[in-house]
Order: structure tokens, then sequence, then C-alpha cells
């Protein structure tokens, strides 16, 4: 391709089009680089299909939750597992066409080519075995599941977090492998379309969130039914009576479990194998992902990377943060040094679709304590929250972390009924470096479920309990 290119952009997800379409709105000349699917996994195959469904499936548990209140009684029934797939895959084809497919063609400035793109062993970008001539690079290939290397596992039909969305039929039961964010957001969805759900980790659910959260999820999900069950390694996987069986070592020694369908959410991996990224002096992070610099810069001077392919923050509006940063500083006329855009994290919102939601924002108290910081924390049990007990439903907590020196707030986070829409107070609030007096001085509407934030920020001075409405 002789045509001269300001900017390519390796990847159609996310962040591939929020770059592109970055530099066409400056004018640029774009090459916008898809293999594959186009619109990248959270539209097709993560994010809109598995909230789609994690709806549904809260909305089959209204017979539960109704059940909470004296007099009150609710049915529901499962009609048509194929018409709740039907609506769902509906959602993504239009998503797909409205926010990706048909934004192309009113982008002058962009031209699409479809084809896999590598770096050849002189350091020069082709697609497809054609060369392209352009002035930057944005690599934007995303991730894909990982797989661990279970012995037996190449033999098995196992589900993955895009094949398990696709199921024509639900299965009986469904042994999960992996405690993380996808695993636990899926095992309750199929628990509660009626799957017998057992998940297996080697460190417990959201073993990266605070441990009181993790103990408080790990006891709503054994109430709910489901079989938790911490390994120490995986041994033997193989087909049997129309499941599987997976052989295991525990602290009580061997042990078996059989399931109809076995899920893997063990995490994703960085797309980076194909591109020989080597030939164009790319160096990869101890994640396994492209090593970038503050301005999402590789160390290709000329190549810029965003997104999973970085192994940073894997959320898609993070990718498409980064892809805004690394646009900007691509196309600055001038050395990027230390003025260029900067990726900033410090006040990432990050949501679990569980029910409840587990929210996140900051530091953990343990990462805290490791940057050397002199920590303070305060937790709120939902039994303290006027809106929670109104609702009748005190399962889930707050814990807040602050510097004990300055009383900063530095993390959080809430375990709650939606619990996503309160992160973003407490997220503005760590970015505007309030203290805990700060928040808990502030007007929070009573009854609602942000106004746990206030509390929680209270109890790090005071017993709430003592408190009446509204007061402080």
């Amino acid at each position: 391709m002789t045509e001269k290119f300001d900017l390519a952009v390796i990847g159609a997800g996310s962040a591939g089009f929020s770059a592109a379409i970055g530099a066409a709105n400056m004018g640029k000349k774009t090459l916008l680089i898809g293999y594959g699917t186009i619109g990248g996994t959270c539209v097709n195959f993560g994010c809109v299909p598995s909230k789609t469904l994690i709806r549904a499936a809260q909305a089959m548990h209204g017979q539960q939750v109704a059940s909470r209140f004296d007099g009150v009684e609710v049915t529901s029934t499962l009609a048509s597992w194929q018409r709740v797939q039907a609506q769902k895959q509906q959602l993504v084809d239009d998503l797909q066409k409205a926010k990706y497919i048909d934004l192309l063609p009113d982008q002058e400035n962009i031209t699409y080519v479809d084809g896999k793109a590598i770096f050849n062993q002189a350091g020069q970008l082709e697609v497809s075995g054609k060369s392209i001539n352009a002035a930057k690079i944005i690599v934007a290939t995303g991730s894909r599941q990982h797989i661990p290397g279970i012995k037996g596992m190449e033999n098995i039909d196992y589900l993955t977090s895009q094949t398990a969305l696709e199921l024509e039929t639900l299965p009986k039961s469904m042994l999960i492998i992996g405690g993380g964010y996808i695993g636990v957001e899926l095992a309750q969805m199929f628990a509660r379309f009626g799957v017998k759900i057992t998940i297996m980790s080697r460190r417990g659910l959201l073993p990266n969130a605070e441990p009181e959260i993790s103990l408080a999820l790990s006891e709503t999900f054994k109430q709910a039914g489901l079989t938790l069950i911490k390994a120490d390694e995986y041994v033997d996987l193989v087909n049997e009576n129309a499941g599987i069986k997976l052989a295991y070592a525990s602290g009580t020694g061997m042990q078996n479990i059989a399931a109809e369908k076995l899920l893997i959410a063990t995490g994703r991996v960085p797309n980076v194998e194909n591109l020989n990224l080597e030939n164009a002096g790319i160096m990869l992070n101890q994640n396994g992902g492209v090593e970038v610099d503050q301005h999402m810069r590789t160390s290709n001077k000329n190549i810029y990377a965003v997104g999973d392919v970085t192994n940073i923050d894997n959320y898609v509006y993070m990718a498409a943060y980064g892809a805004k940063i690394a646009t900007a500083n691509a196309m600055s006329d001038e050395a990027l040094n230390d003025v260029g855009m900067i990726y900033d994290n410090k006040a990432m919102p990050a949501v679990v679709f569980t029910d409840p939601q587990v929210a996140s924002v900051g530091l953990t108290e343990k990462a805290a304590k490791e940057s050397g910081l002199n920590v303070k924390t305060s937790i709120l049990t939902l039994d303290n929250l006027p809106r929670a007990l109104a609702a009748q439903n005190v399962t889930g907590l707050i814990k807040l972390v602050a510097d004990a020196d300055t009383k900063r707030l530095i993390g959080g986070q809430i375990m709650a009924e939606e619990a996503g829409d309160s992160i973003q107070t407490l997220a503005m609030a760590i970015k505007m470096n309030m203290t805990y007096t700060d928040l808990a001085s502030m007007i929070f509407p009573y009854l609602t479920n942000v106004e746990g934030l206030k509390l929680a920020a209270q109890t790090f001075d005071m017993d709430v309990k003592k408190l009446s409405c509204c007061a402080g």
C-alpha cells in the first residue's frame, strides 16, 4: 500500500476505533486495520452480551427478592432460553452496527482494511503481505481467553466466557474454573437460570478484592446454593458420562468432581504472538503485554499500544481512554519528554456485575500498605444503611481506605445493590484529593445507596449506630 498515512491503528475494537476516530477528527489521514469480527470483545463477546444475560437472570431472581417482604408473592419462569439468547444477540448485532460498522462511512479521513498485520524483519508494518507507510502506529489488538495447561484439556469440549454466552441449551450442571470477575458473574447468572454451579479456584472468589468483600461474596454464593471449592492443583481432566470429570488436589488429598459442562474463566492474555513485535523493537512487560510508558508509547518511539494488549486495566472504558491519550501524543508535533498527555488510573472505577455488585476504586488496604503509606480504614456493614434496611436486604458492606497522616481518601470498595452507581462518587472524591472528613460532611440524599459512603466516612471517627437518621 503506497498511500502514506499519519497514523495506522492495528485492531478494530473499542480502543482501535477510539484512536482512529480521534486522529481523523484532528484531520489526520488514518488507516484502521481490522482482523476478524469488527468491534472487538466488549460489544460482541464480553460486556454487552454478558450484562444482558445477567440482567435477565436477575429478573428470574425476582421471586427470591419478593420473599423478603411479608405478604408479597412473585413467580418467575424461564419460558424459553432460546428467546433470551435471541434478544441478547439482536442487541449485540444492533450495537455492533450502530457503534462500529455504521461509523466508518462518515469518517472521510479513515481508511479501513481487514487483514493480518505483522512487523516484517525490517520492522516495517505489513497487512496481508502489503507494506504500510505510516508515520506513527498504535497497537490495539486486544486479548483472548487464557486456557490453563491442565492434563487432558486438549480432549475436552470446554466453554470459554464467549462460548458460554452462546449456548443453545442450558446444561444441568457446570464446573467453573476461576474465581475472578468473569467467573463469579457467569456463575451467578447460570445458577439463577437453574444450572447447578460449582466454582473451583486456587485463591477463592475475587482474590484481588478486599478480603472482607471476598468473604461476603463467598457467603452470599453459598447461601444461594453454589458450591465453592479451593484447589491446590488441577491434576487431570477426562470426558465421562456425557460430561467431564476433574481430578484435583486439595488440603484433604486427591478429589474428583463431575459436571455436564466445564467453563474456563482463568483470565485473559494479550494478543501479541503473531505480530512479530520484536522486529520493531517493541518490548513486553512482566505481564506478557506490550510495555508502555505513561504516554502509552512503546520502546519504539513511533509506536504506541493501548487497551488489553498492554495487560493494564483491562476494561473497555480504560482502553478507549488510553487510546485518546496515545492518539494525542502520537499526533503531537512536539517531542513528548514530560509534556505529553499522561495515563492516570488513580481514580479508575471498576464494577463486578454480581448481585449485589462489587465496585472498587483506588488502592486496597494491602496495596496501600505495600506502597509505604500509613493506612487507616473504615468498614460499614449494610445493616447501618437505611436504604438497605428499607429494601430488606442488608447483604454487603463498604470499606474505605485513607492515608492516616493526611486523612486523604485513597481507595474503597462497595458490595451492595447497584454499587457501580455509587462508586463514581468515591472516584470523584479520590480524584479531587478529598479527605474522609470532607466526604463525611457532604450532604447526601436520605434513603439512597450512595448515602452509605457518607456513613462509611463518618465511621472513621465515630460509631454511626449512635447517630439519628440523617445526622452529621
